[in-house]
C-alpha cells in the first residue's frame, strides 16, 4: 500500500522540477547552499558516506534542512531524470508545501 503523504512529496518535487526550481547533482547542490539559495536538500538514503557527510555539514551551516527519507531511485523517478542523489529547492512556491507535506509524514498523517 502506497503513502499518500510520500506520493505528495514526490509529486510536489516532480512539479518543481518542471518549473525549473530543483537543483540537482552534488556539485550544483553544494554550490546553492555555499550561496545560501537553498532551504530544502533531498539527499538519496543509498548515497554513500562521504557525500552524506559532506551534505550533512553543509546544511548545517547553510541552515538548510536535509531529509533522506527516499533512495535515489525514487527521487531520480519524481524527477524524470537518472541516477540522481542529491536534489534541493529554495523556491517557495515548493518549500512551504514541502515541508507541510514532510511534517505530516514525520507525524504520520495520511
Amino acid at each position: 500500500m502506497s503513502n499518500p503523504t510520500k506520493d505528495k512529496t514526490l509529486a510536489l518535487l516532480g512539479m518543481a522540477m518542471r518549473a525549473g526550481a530543483i537543483i540537482d547533482g552534488e556539485s550544483r547542490v553544494l554550490k546553492a547552499l555555499s550561496s545560501r539559495h537553498v532551504e530544502l536538500v533531498f539527499l538519496a538514503s543509498d548515497a554513500g558516506p562521504n557525500i552524506t557527510k559532506k551534505m550533512h555539514d553543509k546544511c548545517i551551516s547553510a541552515n538548510a534542512t536535509l531529509i533522506d527519507c527516499y533512495d535515489a531511485e525514487t527521487l531520480s523517478k519524481a524527477i524524470g531524470k537518472r541516477h540522481r542523489h542529491t536534489i534541493a529547492t529554495g523556491d517557495q512556491r515548493f518549500v512551504k508545501p514541502l515541508k507541510t507535506a514532510l511534517s505530516q509524514l514525520e507525524r504520520g498523517d495520511f
